[in-house]
């Protein structure tokens, strides 16, 4: 048990160090040479530098280290240690990589564009593999959700973050470089996606067992906007009567609906299997 334990965080070390790199590099070598930004405390950080003419590495600093304050007050210490790790190590791995000042792409906004979105991708889809957090736009959407707005959606109030940051940019800089940042965001997702989730699927079903399940139904049918089902099962070990909820989403929903488990009840079972197709009434399926 403890040599898998160990085995565990040694493969935590590895994804995570190798997607810090990754989206270190897409940063500073693709992103910053181009004047291109991006969605999130990325984004945030490189438009406030044009204002204040303060490195952009220092702000990104700051701002992870605010998020990470503001998680632990308002959702709890759970959820703060959850980011701490990439909150204070990722912004060093930043700050390094700025100082090699290597420009991987220059003068080509569309390829920078295409290439932020491919590496930064990955480099984060490593990450969220593992079950980390940068502590970005995602735990800032989660604190206005649960103290300021809980009647809108987390979904909706990420998207509308992003959507701010990229339309400052547009302020900031000019139209051009808010719609080089549309681009980006668009690969970026995706990119996220297919890591962790593979190519051939475009949906997911999620099956939970939880001791909350009354919580994290009501979770999914009025933030996530999804139905369930649910089913009475019999565990095989201990004979015991659960209920299972079933949904199925967009890859990017389940990785929410497991943050929001993951805060209500570490021992839950989830399982996430790829669909193929769906056909019928619902949000994104395809109609029969």
């Amino acid at each position: 048990m403890k040599s898998l334990e160990v085995k565990n965080k040694a493969f935590d070390f590895i994804f995570v160090t190798i997607g810090c790199i990754l989206v270190a590099f897409s940063i500073t070598s693709i992103l910053k040479p181009n004047e291109l930004v991006a969605g999130g405390i990325t984004g945030i950080s490189i438009i406030t530098e044009q204002i204040t003419k303060i490195s952009y590495e220092y702000i990104y600093y700051f701002l992870s280290l605010l998020v990470l304050i503001a998680a632990y007050f308002t959702l709890g210490k759970r959820e703060a240690v959850k980011i701490v790790t990439l909150s204070v190590t990722f912004p060093m791995v930043l700050i390094i990589f700025e100082r090699m000042n290597f420009a991987f792409i220059e003068n080509d906004r569309i390829l920078a564009s295409i290439y932020f979105g491919i590496i930064c991708g990955v480099g984060t889809a490593l990450i969220l593999k593992r079950g980390f957090s940068q502590g970005g736009s995602d735990t800032i959407a989660k604190i206005l959700h649960n103290k300021l707005f809980p009647f809108i959606s987390l979904s909706e109030i990420l998207l509308c973050i992003d959507g701010v940051i990229i339309i400052s940019s547009a302020i900031i800089y000019d139209k051009e470089i808010a719609l080089y940042a549309i681009i980006s965001q668009l690969i970026f997702m995706k990119v996220v996606d297919t890591v962790l989730y593979g190519f051939s699927s475009k949906r997911v079903k999620v099956e939970i067992i939880s001791e909350n399940h009354e919580v994290i139904s009501n979770y999914i049918l009025t933030d996530m906007k999804r139905g369930i089902s649910t089913y009475e099962i019999k565990g095989g070990y201990m004979n015991m009567v659960r209920l299972k909820i079933v949904t199925i989403c967009s890859p990017r929903e389940s990785m929410l609906i497991k943050m929001f488990i993951s805060n209500q009840d570490p021992n839950a079972f989830v399982n996430v299997l790829p669909v193929t197709s769906v056909w019928g009434k619902g949000l994104g399926f395809e109609s029969l």
